[in-house]
């Protein structure tokens, strides 16, 4: 990708209030975000100017977006061009914000009297506003955008779309509510926007996630909010309170880097009980991989070398790493159910049956004795799954790529779906 300098934007595509967007005449299918030192609140009632505001904004969204996009969540984010512009994916925007809210507060307390704020969205609430200056954006119902009957990008809008963007909202908004937390803060609440790629036809993540888009209140305490909503609370604009108003947004645009850190690293070691099952085992490593989880491979037999058995297990227990043991033993499993009675670190067995005594040996995975919680799985790419989401507990981007994975199985279904009533009609 050409360096900011170099970079030749073509004709002003679009401009709102925070941003301006640009072709890309030599880089076909994209387009530069390019943001601006302006802030506003209430639909632009209120605005002002904010030095260093553009670079701040792009700093915060750059890293959200990479932080979706590692685990899997499909944006129209290619890269940070500069200080104050990314390079993105040209999509025809759907005119809706999609809110995401885990705490009662705001504008949802007006619309809903006698809440009390901070009451606790379980399952979050996902709401949608239909994008109308004019009219103050006012809150849509899935029927009125099924009925507007959009078409976007060469893509009609509907049903099947907005169920991909009511899922998406709550998958996203999950993420970044798990990486938050990592840094003792409550994701309140947020709103995201998207598009359809004019190349593939295809809905993603759009337009910028960054301090105006979401509630922030470290340790869950509205005194301490970091987000736009202190500019919004502001009884008179001045010097002194648009410093403050900036240090938030430069404290959030700091600490957003930190999401993109595992604040846990764990492992997953295989024991295999003979060197013969490594191909199996490596499928296990392959799937570990695609979680971001570091997988060692190691060769022990508990039945002929107990003793060796119970020392490598002894190595990683030593040094305190987040550990989940995975047991590959075929015929008499005794590798599962001796480490699991010697470790209370979480163990799975994965054997590899034949189609000969297979439907025999899996007993000695299946049938233990009283007091071990060995647990047996017999896919491999299932048993880095659940090893995956047993460290996810403790390490949100392991967790975020688990989430992902989720919402592109229910999309691909739901996909599959839509093709297959399309083809019956």
């Amino acid at each position: 990708m050409a360096s900011a300098s170099e970079l030749k934007h073509g004709k002003k595509l679009n401009e709102g209030k925070t941003k301006q967007i640009f072709e890309l005449p030599e880089q076909p299918g994209h387009v530069l975000v390019q943001s601006k030192d302006q802030i506003t609140a209430g639909n632009a009632a209120r605005k002002d100017q904010m030095e260093g505001k553009a670079a701040i904004s792009n700093k915060t969204t750059s890293a959200v977006f990479r932080l979706l996009q590692d685990a899997g969540i499909k944006t129209a984010f290619v890269g940070q061009q500069s200080d104050t512009a990314f390079v993105a994916l040209h999509c025809e925007m759907i005119p809706i914000e999609w809110v995401c809210r885990r705490l009662a507060t705001g504008s949802f307390l007006k619309r809903n009297p006698g809440v009390q704020e901070g009451y606790r969205f379980s399952p979050v609430k996902l709401e949608m506003f239909f994008k109308d200056d004019a009219n103050n954006d006012p809150q849509w119902s899935e029927e009125q955008l099924i009925e507007a009957k959009f078409s976007f990008g060469g893509l009609d809008i509907g049903r099947c779309e907005v169920d991909i963007m009511n899922r998406s909202t709550v998958a996203i908004f999950e993420i970044l509510e798990k990486a938050w937390a990592t840094q003792n803060c409550t994701l309140v609440d947020m709103k995201i926007e998207f598009g359809v790629n004019v190349v593939t036809k295809e809905i993603v993540l759009a337009d910028v996630i960054d301090n105006d888009s979401w509630r922030l209140w470290p340790a869950g305490d509205r005194k301490q909010q970091k987000d736009k909503q202190v500019y919004r609370d502001l009884q008179e604009v001045t010097p002194e309170a648009m410093q403050m108003v900036k240090r938030n947004f430069e404290w959030v645009s700091d600490r957003v880097q930190l999401l993109l850190e595992s604040q846990t690293h764990g492992r997953v070691v295989v024991l295999m009980g003979s060197a013969s099952d490594l191909a199996h085992c490596e499928r296990i490593r392959s799937a570990c991989g695609f979680y971001g989880v570091p997988c060692h491979l190691r060769v022990t037999s508990a039945h002929k070398g107990p003793d060796e058995t119970l020392r490598i297990k002894a190595e990683y227990e030593g040094d305190g790493v987040p550990t989940v043991f995975v047991a590959v033993a075929g015929r008499s499993n005794g590798l599962g159910p001796v480490l699991s009675g010697n470790t209370a670190y979480p163990v799975i067995s994965c054997p590899p049956l034949t189609p000969d005594w297979g439907a025999q040996d899996v007993w000695s995975s299946l049938r233990l004795p009283s007091g071990l919680g060995c647990t047996t799985v017999l896919s491999p790419d299932a048993a880095a799954q659940s090893a995956a989401q047993i460290l996810g507990l403790s390490d949100h981007l392991v967790w975020a790529k688990l989430r992902a994975v989720m919402l592109n199985t229910w999309i691909s279904l739901k996909q599959a779906d839509k093709k297959l009533q399309a083809c019956n009609l």
